[in-house]
């Protein structure tokens, strides 16, 4: 059973970040509730308003702590870089791709953006990963009618791209694993929604090296793609060991600080400055903080 003040928590978060939103309405489509439920949620009601299943299944896409952990954001270099970038696609509708090392913080800093601007979604391609999942995750996300036929949902979803009041803004997480037919998809997209709609592209070397090995290939699209994304690829990290290793003691360093984690050089120890395994350490902490 979700307790009264669980509820809350997700509700003052809803309330929230339907803000995003142009309408109640499309808040809804997005996450799965009916407007008439949106309304009774932002006016303070909270029992028998939605099931505790729908409840629980909203913070999850929320990416709501419902456990008291409260891990904190630091603005790292990546984090900076990224969010400009973030910024800079959508404000002018423009395409860009980052591809760097894992656990530098590339998609908590997507996240983050997403929860503070308007109109612009996290699409977390390894869960979706042909090209009707795809579409279909996007379409939802923006609120956008996804039932129907697959033509027709993609068609509401351009119709919307061109035509909404605040310049749309597409993230595209894990893009290394798309399938080909979803690469060409995305491609078609771009085609039909050019200076309408910002794209971010992210991964790691997976992305980079399936790039390279399809252009190389001369297998058809990936050189239209990679150049609809900007023509190269962008990091945050330096390069070269010993600037390398400097910068991600300084990013776990900032990140150890924000969270109350004061063993940095420990921490980098068991780390090697991987913020998601930072991250595991924290958890582990918090974890015991709260059984003690």
């Amino acid at each position: 059973m979700v307790t009264t003040k669980t509820k809350r928590i997700i509700a003052t978060e809803i309330a929230k970040r339907s803000q995003n939103y142009s309408s109640d309405a499309a808040f809804s489509r997005a996450y799965g509730i009916s407007p008439a439920q949106l309304s009774r949620i932002k006016k303070g009601e909270i029992n028998r308003v939605v099931s505790d299943e729908n409840y629980l299944r909203i913070a999850n896409e929320l990416g709501i702590d419902l456990r008291g952990y409260e891990w904190r954001t630091a603005k790292t270099p990546t984090y900076k870089t990224i969010y400009t970038q973030l910024k800079a696609c959508q404000d002018n509708s423009i395409s860009a791709m980052m591809i760097d090392e894992a656990g530098v913080g590339k998609t908590h800093a997507a996240k983050e953006y997403v929860k503070h601007n308007a109109n612009a979604v996290y699409i977390d391609c390894s869960q979706v990963k042909s090209k009707q999942l795809l579409i279909k995750e996007i379409t939802k996300k923006f609120g956008v009618n996804i039932k129907g036929r697959y033509a027709e949902v993609y068609k509401d979803l351009v119709f919307y791209l061109n035509t909404c009041d605040n310049p749309p803004l597409i993230i595209l997480d894990e893009a290394g694993d798309l399938q080909y037919a979803a690469f060409l998809e995305l491609k078609a997209l771009w085609n039909a929604t050019e200076m309408q709609c910002g794209y971010y592209m992210m991964g790691a070397d997976g992305l980079r090296n399936k790039i390279e090995r399809n252009i190389n290939n001369n297998k058809v699209g990936y050189t239209e793609l990679f150049r609809r994304f900007g023509g190269r690829f962008q990091q945050s990290s330096p390069i070269g060991k010993e600037a390398g290793d400097q910068f991600h003691k300084e990013q776990l360093a900032a990140v150890a600080k924000a969270n109350g984690m004061n063993n940095i050089q420990q921490l980098y120890a068991k780390t090697e400055g991987s913020l998601t395994r930072l991250k595991i350490e924290y958890l582990k902490m918090k974890r015991k903080e709260i059984a003690a």
